[in-house]
């Protein structure tokens, strides 16, 4: 499901992968210009301007494809995978989707990469905001139309980042219903809230 399948990623972090030349000429990596106008769709449009952009260079190396002055971070398509997915979030998430990239790229998979940061967290090295907001974007690889900067049968979602809450805190249930918000990974760090429009339909 789309809600799975779309935290494992954010949550986990994007690797900077290293590509082999024959890779690295197959890979289409779009301009710049592109890739930035489709990462920050998933935002409210008052927000898009400001927003800071990481995307891919032509080796597939992610990049800081623009600086932004507003409060969010938003990751372009990856070339490699073969959905289409952006997702932008609050800049104070920023420590800890880092973490999570530096890890993937040092190897660390799975349960490894939230257990390493859970821990960092504990530990103060990773600071998490009280609350923090998420919008994503996610669709089959023929979602985006670059030409045109169309998106059509991506679908939607909203996290709100409540780290430490609990189904008692919030009155939240953990178990995902149609149509309703409902708590992911209560009791942790990467808490959060979801929303996603149209589940279940």
């Amino acid at each position: 499901m789309i809600r799975v399948s779309v935290l494992c990623l954010l949550l986990s972090g994007v690797p900077a992968l290293s590509l082999t030349a024959q890779e690295q000429r197959a890979l289409p990596v779009l301009p710049p210009d592109r890739q930035i106008a489709a990462a920050v769709l998933p935002l409210p449009a008052d927000r898009r301007p400001g927003a800071t952009v990481l995307g891919y260079d032509a080796q597939g190396r992610l990049v800081r494809l623009r600086q932004g002055s507003g409060i969010f971070t938003c990751l372009a398509d990856d070339p490699r995978d073969d959905r289409f997915h952006v997702a932008c979030y609050h800049n104070s998430l920023e420590p800890f989707m880092a973490r999570g990239r530096q890890l993937r790229a040092q190897g660390v998979q799975g349960d490894a990469v939230d257990s390493t940061r859970n821990a960092d967290v504990a530990a103060g090295r990773i600071r998490m905001p009280a609350l923090a907001s998420l919008y994503s974007l996610t669709g089959p690889g023929t979602s985006y139309d670059p030409a045109t900067g169309a998106v059509t049968g991506a679908r939607p979602l909203f996290v709100v980042y409540v780290p430490g809450a609990t189904e008692a805190s919030t009155g939240l249930s953990a178990t995902p219903r149609p149509g309703a918000p409902w708590l992911m990974d209560p009791g942790t760090p990467k808490a959060h809230i979801m929303f996603q429009p149209g589940m279940g339909q």
